[in-house]
This record gives structure tokens, C-alpha cells and sequence, in this order.
């Protein structure tokens, strides 16, 4: 799991705009990780939205979850891991194992990222460098708020995957308009 939380860092140092450090304010990390959390939420929610009903349950093979059940996971881990970064109790949880319709999952998935959205807004760099237990331990709270936006990235590669599969072209791919 170190590594992971390694990969997670080295993920906020490349996939946030080099804007969001040109002009850092008094909170440059947690700018950075709220900035990344926008970055990955767009295409994320623009997936969910873009794929057929019907889709949601496809499964490129019988062992993996299907799309929808990927969404739901999605929402699950913000719900979850935004919760911890800012020690609060999520509001929910089990969607991935009891939610199927798009239309429940959109909304599940756009309140998780409100949520966590919510959690980044009261978070400053003094906050973010408090150590809370997590998974593999001690972590700073800022740290556990880049894990999720890490692991939302690893889940919209799985999304991209399995629109390619359908001939579905993913809105990172899509033509800027």
C-alpha cells in the first residue's frame, strides 16, 4: 500500500495543471488536490452520463464488475475516502452492491464528488498535514484526499476500456469543441 500512496503523490505532481502551483495562494497542496479532484471528475461524469442504459451492466468478462457497478464503486470510494480525509461520516455507502439504474447512479456518483468537493473546501494545507490512521496507517489527511483522486483515475481507465469495447468514444478522446 506504500507504493500506492508513493504513485498517488507522484499522480498529484503530474496530473495537476501547472497553473494551479504558478499561482499558489496560502494553501498550494490542498489547491492542488482540490484542482486534480475537478480534473478527474469531468470526464468521470461525463461517462457516466454518455453510456446507454443498457451498457451498465456490461461486463468484458464475468469476473469484473460491470460499468455500472464501476460507477457505484466510484461513488462508494469518495464517499468513503473524502469521508476519512476529513473525518466525517459519509452520508452513503453500498452503492455499488444496490444501485442499478443510470439515473440513480449518476446522482450517487455527482453527490460523491459534492462530498467531496465539500471535505476539499474546509481543508487547508495545516489540516491536510494532520496524520489520521488510514488503510496502511498514519497518513496526512491531503494524502488520503490524493489517493481518491488516484483511484478514481485507475477506475475511469476501466470505464475508458470497456466504452472502447462498445465502440464508444470517451470524452478525454472526444474532439475539443
Amino acid at each position: 500500500m506504500t507504493r500506492l500512496f508513493t504513485a498517488g503523490a507522484i499522480a498529484v505532481l503530474l496530473f495537476v495543471p501547472a497553473g494551479a502551483f504558478a499561482q499558489a495562494g496560502a494553501n498550494p497542496f490542498t489547491d492542488a488536490v482540490k484542482a486534480q479532484l475537478a480534473q478527474v471528475k469531468d470526464p468521470v461524469i461525463r461517462t457516466a452520463a454518455k453510456v446507454p442504459e443498457d451498457l451498465y451492466a456490461f461486463k468484458p468478462t464475468p469476473e469484473v464488475r460491470s460499468l455500472g457497478q464501476l460507477i457505484g464503486h466510484i461513488a462508494d470510494a469518495n464517499f468513503g475516502i473524502c469521508g476519512a480525509g476529513g473525518g466525517e461520516k459519509p452520508p452513503l455507502s453500498g452503492i455499488e452492491k444496490s444501485t442499478t439504474s443510470k439515473a440513480a447512479l449518476q446522482k450517487a456518483l455527482a453527490d460523491s464528488f459534492a462530498f467531496c468537493e465539500k471535505v476539499l473546501a474546509s481543508m487547508d494545507d495545516k489540516k491536510g498535514a494532520e496524520s489520521i490512521k488510514f488503510i496502511t496507517g498514519p497518513t496526512p489527511r491531503l494524502m488520503v484526499l490524493a489517493f481518491n483522486n488516484s483511484h478514481d483515475y485507475e477506475h475511469y481507465g476501466n470505464l475508458v476500456t470497456y466504452m472502447r469495447l462498445k465502440g464508444i468514444i470517451p470524452p478525454s478522446s472526444e474532439p475539443a469543441k
